[in-house]
């Protein structure tokens, strides 16, 4: 309602409260609105601000990611390379190519779908060789749930898609034919055909068990990839170097989300067991291995999970260890070394390892013929044998029958070497009369 400001003085009082509370109502009604668009102005501003942050990540790794190709790349055809013998530019071969071909995947995961499907980027496949038709082949048809027209009327198979994927049994060399049938119906103009099965590498020749083959081989029975070449070519179809490379970089990509599950179901766990062992790393260009480590983890011994975790890292350092475990909170079983250190606090819990313990026990006593260590390590017997029983026993009893016998154990122990006593080397604490730093199982 507008009203001229000459006319205000003819309206009476209860015409200009009326006025008045119009006037009110329509500017709480225009408040609420620019509240309103204020909040939708903040909520889109932390939209941008995620969106931005997002592509900056994926900019960065992208970044990366191509930084670490370019450089695999410049190992792999550089000069240097020439340095190395025939054994050492096998090995190292194999594993620029895997690097490479998981490289390619994690940018082929990290760039958007609009802009692959828009703007595909050039690049040059080695077009595949012919299967040979020696091999054996099985055919696996794939055809539609149903083969009746939405109208009602029978579809006619016109043809069909066929696509090989070279199989492995162990042995054995066979081809999987799949023969997708194209199901039409002239008068609805209609098209009927299966999808294409899902695989681990789109487009790809190897089925999964194939790949499984490589990888077990690989990793498990240590045979590198140009024995497996070898092999697969006595098996009547030799498969390149470069090609299992490609496979088992692609692998490694695909089965990181269940390297991560595995990580989050074995954080869950209150009791963890680390340890780090050395393996020899060869640097491209460097005649000369570098020791990088294995840092593995496992939950403990009377969790219900059954798994190991390996991280590896160039080095030793302590912060491997902190950033694997990140914000988990409990137990950590581990030896000595100083790197597992920073990470002990009000989350982390250490736990010494007994078998660690024992070890320095037993050098000393080959060494030196130590009486000490020789009652130390009849005095780690009994515990050992504590646990024998107690590991075959419920958590509350096994927790009762540590306290009642593996803790006075513990506890005379460290009576012994605080006092200095030392008990005589021919008596066994299991029996017969026992020194005060000594209790009796």
């Amino acid at each position: 309602m507008v009203i001229a400001p000459e006319s205000l003085s003819s309206l009476n009082a209860k015409q200009l409260r009326e006025l008045a509370r119009d006037l009110i109502a329509q500017i709480a009604n225009r408040d609420r609105s620019i509240h309103a668009l204020d909040q939708h102005i903040t909520l889109l501003d932390h939209t941008i601000t995620r969106k931005d942050g997002e592509i900056l990540y994926r900019q960065t790794k992208i970044d990366q990611l191509t930084h670490e190709m370019a450089v695999l790349k410049r190992w792999k055809f550089g000069r240097s390379r020439e340095q190395l013998d025939g054994a050492q530019a096998s090995l190292l071969g194999e594993t620029i190519d895997a690097d490479i071909a998981a490289i390619e995947q994690e940018l082929q995961d990290l760039t958007p779908p609009t802009t692959a499907a828009t703007e595909p980027e050039p690049r040059q496949s080695p077009k595949r060789a012919a299967l040979p038709p020696n091999l054996p082949r099985v055919e696996l048809h794939h055809e539609p749930d149903s083969t009746t027209c939405n109208c009602g009327c029978q579809l006619k198979r016109i043809g069909e898609d066929v696509s090989e994927k070279l199989d492995y049994t162990p042995g054995v060399l066979t081809v999987q034919r799949h023969v997708r049938g194209k199901w039409a119906f002239a008068a609805c103009q209609t098209l009927v055909q299966a999808p294409v099965p899902a695989q681990i590498i789109d487009k790809g020749l190897p089925t999964s068990g194939l790949l499984a083959q490589v990888l077990v081989a690989k990793y498990a029975d240590h045979l590198p990839l140009y024995r497996q070449e070898a092999i697969f070519g006595r098996c009547g179809y030799r498969l390149a170097r470069s090609s299992l490379s490609a496979w088992v970089g692609v692998c490694g990509v695909r089965l990181q989300p269940l390297v991560d599950a595995l990580k989050r179901a074995m954080f869950e766990s209150g009791v963890l067991h680390a340890d780090e062992t050395p393996v020899a790393m060869l640097k491209p260009g460097n005649k000369k291995t570098h020791r990088a480590y294995l840092w593995a983890y496992a939950p403990g011994a009377f969790e219900n999970m059954r798994a190991v975790v390996y991280d590896f890292c160039e080095s030793r350092a302590g912060e491997h260890a902190r950033a694997f475990l990140g914000d988990w909170s409990g137990g950590l079983i581990c030896d000595d070394f100083s790197g597992y250190k920073a990470s002990f606090g009000a989350a982390i819990t250490e736990v010494g390892c007994m078998a660690h313990a024992r070890r320095k026990f037993f050098d000393l006593h080959v060494s030196s013929n130590s009486e000490i260590a020789q009652q130390a390590l009849i005095y780690i017997g009994q515990l050992y044998e504590i646990e024998r029983v107690a590991k075959t026993l419920s958590v509350d009893a096994r927790a009762r029958m540590r306290t009642e016998k593996s803790k006075p154990l513990l506890d005379a122990l460290h009576l012994d070497f605080t006092s200095g006593c030392c008990c005589s080397a021919n008596a066994s604490p299991m029996e017969g009369p026992q020194p005060r730093c000594w209790t009796t199982v």
